[in-house]
């Protein structure tokens, strides 16, 4: 178990597990972290410059958008995030877009399915 993370190309979900512990799952590896996502999501935001409130406040404006928000996290690489539900939810994931080959319907929910083979199938609606 490691006690900080910071997001990366490779990172591919984030997914909680306990109460402030996270399973990061990356392209070649999965390991627990002593964060919530949104605790993550926000100490990456700030090693590359903003914060997870900041970032919120900026896809806000431009996309107008302010329930289950993409989170550009670092945005030379194109690091952007989205949760699965509210990140006040204690069950919200959150999935890497660019990191995405397809989803689709699942009998579970959807079947995300990563650019490097990996599958993750989610208990949300295709839409979300």
């Amino acid at each position: 178990m490691i006690k900080s993370y910071e997001i990366n190309g490779n990172t591919l979900a984030i997914i909680p597990v306990a109460k402030n512990q996270s399973k990061v799952i990356e392209i070649d590896e999965e390991f627990i972290v002593e964060k919530s996502p949104t605790e993550i999501i926000d100490d990456s935001c700030k090693y590359f410059g903003s914060s997870y409130h900041g970032r919120f406040e900026g896809t806000k404006r431009i996309l107008g958008v302010s329930y289950k928000s993409p989170i550009i996290v670092e945005e030379s690489r194109e690091i952007i995030f989205f949760p699965t539900a509210s990140p006040r939810y204690d069950g919200c994931y959150w999935i890497s877009l660019n990191n995405i080959e397809d989803y689709l319907k699942s009998n579970y929910g959807t079947l995300i399915n990563f650019k490097n083979g990996l599958t993750l199938d989610l208990n949300v609606s295709l839409g979300s």
